[in-house]
């Protein structure tokens, strides 16, 4: 059982960054893969990250790719999400989302637990 609290969010001009932070609670995290989703109104949710717990190793929407770098701090139970470059295009709520299986994974219905989400909205 995982419980995750996502924080970070807030409002940042274009071209700047923002670092969001998933805290988690529950007995096994250091086992779980962990993604980060995004959605926009009116759009459908959307990949954007995810990292692995054994390997570490990494994955990302060809949208980011270059702009976000995911990692994860297993002594903590928190993963992060260290956004640049950011644009309008990224306004969304995100979510982040643990896999117990552990190997990462692009699909939504992959992950079992989901936190409620931080808004970030990119300014013009």
């Amino acid at each position: 059982q995982v419980q995750l609290v996502e924080s970070g969010g807030g409002v940042v001009q274009i071209g700047g960054s923002l670092r969001l932070s998933c805290a988690a609670s529950g007995r096994t995290f250091s086992n779980y893969a962990m993604g980060w989703f995004r959605q926009a109104p009116g759009k459908e949710r959307e990949f954007v990250a995810a990292i692995t717990w054994r390997t570490l190793s990494t994955y990302y929407a060809d949208s980011v790719k270059g702009r976000f770098t995911i990692s994860r701090d297993n002594a903590k139970m928190t993963v992060y999400l260290q956004m640049s470059s950011l644009t309008p295009d990224d306004t969304a709520v995100y979510h982040c989302a643990a896999d117990s299986f552990g190997l990462g994974s692009s699909r939504p219905d992959e992950y079992e637990y989901w936190g409620q989400g931080t808004q970030v909205t990119v300014s013009s």
